[in-house]
């Protein structure tokens, strides 16, 4: 199994964190083999927790990768918890401001330097009704066509039992079940090598959301709606709490996301 070699933070988060996981959660994990044991490569994954991406972590560094997150900047700036942050090698995301474009080239950089960067393709916690995935923003193939790496789709369910999305008490007894599935990656060549417009990125972040969502049916054991579920058409913020937007209170920023990495 090989592993990059390891900074403090991920020694003291996998000490803190990985034996509580063991013991408060249950795993079905499937699809691990293939997570590329080296090289650079993309994650792609649905977002339908607060908590998800501890669970998450999990499955990618249990099966020989450190994951690189794109994360809020705001959670950087925390004593303490930025530090570890820094240290660990996740990358800030600067949200709607002229600093947004920094996480997309520090996601380039990473990939060159042989990382597995994990995207939360939707760029946010899901909106949609049934926490099925939304339609998703273009930083994980921008990345993957800019770099020639792979994408590889994952679906996770399970995490929001712990933490309902924006909810602030978890539960964790009885046990949950964190299903996590990864498929092959996502068939890109006809967007290779062609000019990085709008039109082709869109087409080609549909390709990723569609095996992500294929994965989420298989773990469901149900049908995704035929039609994607799009905040803009919906008029949802596609940022903040969705819930305190709609009783009229300022949203708060939400959760990591891939929204600055070219969405």
């Amino acid at each position: 199994m090989a592993r990059r070699k390891r900074e403090w933070a991920f020694g003291f988060c996998v000490l803190v964190l990985r034996r509580p996981l063991m013991l408060l959660t249950r795993r079905d994990w499937h699809g691990g083999e293939h997570l590329p044991r080296t090289g650079g490569c993309v994650v792609a994954v649905n977002h339908v927790s607060e908590f998800d991406p501890i669970p998450f972590a999990h499955f990618v560094y249990d099966h020989g990768r450190l994951p690189r997150f794109l994360g809020k900047a705001e959670v950087f700036r925390i004593p303490v918890v930025g530090a570890i942050l820094t240290n660990a090698g996740q990358i800030p995301v600067y949200r709607k401001t002229t600093d947004a474009a920094k996480a997309f080239s520090a996601a380039v950089s990473a990939v060159n330097q042989g990382e597995c960067v994990i995207v939360y393709v939707e760029g946010t916690i899901t909106r949609e009704p049934g926490l099925w995935p939304m339609v998703g923003k273009s930083g994980a193939a921008r990345i993957a066509l800019s770099t020639g790496c792979p994408v590889v789709p994952a679906a996770q369910w399970g995490p929001q039992d712990v933490l309902a999305p924006y909810g602030r008490k978890p539960r964790l007894l009885p046990r949950k079940l964190m299903r996590m599935r990864a498929g092959r990656p996502v068939d890109l060549a006809a967007f290779q090598g062609k000019p990085l417009t709008p039109a082709l990125l869109r087409a080609a972040t549909d390709a990723i959301m569609d095996d992500i969502t294929h994965l989420l049916e298989k773990i469901r054991g149900e049908q995704a709606p035929e039609t994607r579920f799009d905040p803009l058409v919906a008029g949802v913020p596609d940022i903040g709490n969705p819930n305190r937007a709609v009783k009229g209170e300022p949203a708060s920023v939400d959760d990591p996301d891939a929204s600055a990495a070219g969405g």
